[in-house]
């Protein structure tokens, strides 16, 4: 199975990185961006006999390394081969 993970900042979470994007993209002539935030996409290959299996597997792996549950949120994806 295919798996797809989302990490982006929570709301209200300063996104440093976004600012500079936000600002970077201002400069470039583009003043209607607003709100830029900047998160990671984590894709991988999972051997497991069902996607509800899947799905628990992949979300102990956000709570422990993929995502800060403090400061992130995450949404997945699985595809099924």
């Amino acid at each position: 199975m295919l798996a797809k993970v989302y990490v982006m900042p929570k709301e209200g979470v300063l996104d440093p990185q976004g600012q500079v994007v936000e600002r970077s993209i201002h400069a470039l002539g583009h003043p209607g961006v607003t709100d830029v935030r900047v998160g990671k996409v984590i894709e991988f290959s999972i051997e497991a006999s069902t996607s509800a299996e899947a799905e628990f597997q992949i979300r102990q792996m956000c709570e422990r390394l993929l995502a800060n549950p403090v400061i992130e949120d995450y949404r997945l994806e699985i595809l099924e081969s």
